[in-house]
């Protein structure tokens, strides 16, 4: 098999707009294993079978296992990588509830588009001959979108890593990868709440979260944000006890309101404020590039300073599509 001779070197990390595992791939395609016993395995998971690696599992291998070998050390700052990633997009990731698309770039700055489709004034008539067509404008948009940046600083020594358990240290990673997540939805909620007027409301009660669903026509609620205690108070109403809505809470954690939409809980809203969104046209997320991490460092086991980081910006597409009320009580 062509993975056993793979010659793994640092270079393969720093291939524009190529992960390690792209390039991994190129060397060792996946589809030359269909049909076989590695057919589920990536190029990157055969290189761990290769050296025996066992990431996770009751018999799970420590750090150590991947500096037996210089080659095997190639390997270890994408063990990283990975489990990062997936505290980023899979472990308790919000995010893809709220943006309606997200685009990678290669720039720390990115100009959205804008449209005339919200403001622009339709009969709604067929277009009957030699009549115009309804024109729609597309413009870029005259202001830039910085992409911050999130990240933490792994401050180690290989020594006090080399005999930790591989799956332990993906746990925390995870949760590396999660709190990123979140200051990321806060940059999110920062954006939906910026030139997004609220609307003033006496109290929270069926009737006003009505009155979020309607104001936001003629799009379609299916996201809601707010914080724990204003979450807890939408749970208590009267409208949340009916049986099937009961069972779903109970049973599953997940939070749905009265009117169908998720309910999403984020310190990061202003007190006694709930956001509603349409999230299939309210938000686009920009990120530059993938996870950075120094491999350099993790290859020559200098761990004690490791930056890991991510550059990522968010854009209303269509403003109307958030809405806002503002409770008094």
């Amino acid at each position: 098999m062509n993975y056993n001779n793979i010659k793994l070197e640092k270079d393969m990390y720093n291939v524009c707009n190529k992960s390690f595992t792209d390039v991994l791939e190129e060397l060792d395609p996946s589809e030359q294993y269909r049909g076989t016993e590695l057919e589920n395995l990536d190029a990157y998971q055969r290189q761990l079978k290769r050296f025996g690696i066992k990431v996770s599992g009751p018999n799970c291998d420590n750090v150590e296992k991947f500096f037996l070998n210089p080659l095997s050390a190639v390997l270890f700052p994408e063990f990283i990588n990975r489990a990062i990633e997936k505290g980023i997009y899979y472990y308790n990731n919000v995010l893809p509830s709220v943006i309606a698309t997200k685009s990678t770039v290669d720039t720390l700055d990115y100009r959205t588009i804008t449209s005339n489709m919200e403001t622009a004034t339709f009969s709604g008539n067929e277009v009957r001959e030699s009549e115009y067509l309804p024109e729609i404008y597309i413009s870029t948009n005259s202001n830039l979108i910085s992409l911050k940046k999130h990240g933490r600083l792994i401050t180690s020594t290989y020594e006090a890593l080399r005999f930790q358990n591989l799956d332990v240290i993906a746990v925390l990673l995870r949760k590396m990868g999660s709190d990123i997540v979140n200051e990321q939805l806060k940059d999110a909620i920062t954006v939906m709440q910026t030139d997004t007027t609220p609307q003033a409301v006496s109290s929270l009660s069926y009737d006003s979260l009505l009155t979020l669903w309607s104001a936001l026509k003629p799009y379609n609620m299916n996201v809601m944000i707010t914080r724990y205690d204003v979450a807890k108070r939408i749970l208590a109403l009267n409208e949340m006890k009916d049986a099937q809505a009961g069972l779903d809470f109970q049973g599953t954690g997940r939070n749905i309101t009265p009117l169908g939409a998720k309910l999403i809980c984020s310190p990061w809203v202003n007190a006694n404020t709930i956001i509603g969104l349409d999230k299939n046209c309210a938000l686009q997320m920009i990120q530059s590039g993938k996870v950075t991490l120094d491999y350099n460092k993790l290859i020559d086991k200098q761990i004690e300073k490791a930056g890991i980081s991510v550059r990522a910006g968010f854009a209303k597409i269509f403003a109307g599509a958030i809405k806002i009320i503002s409770l008094s009580a």
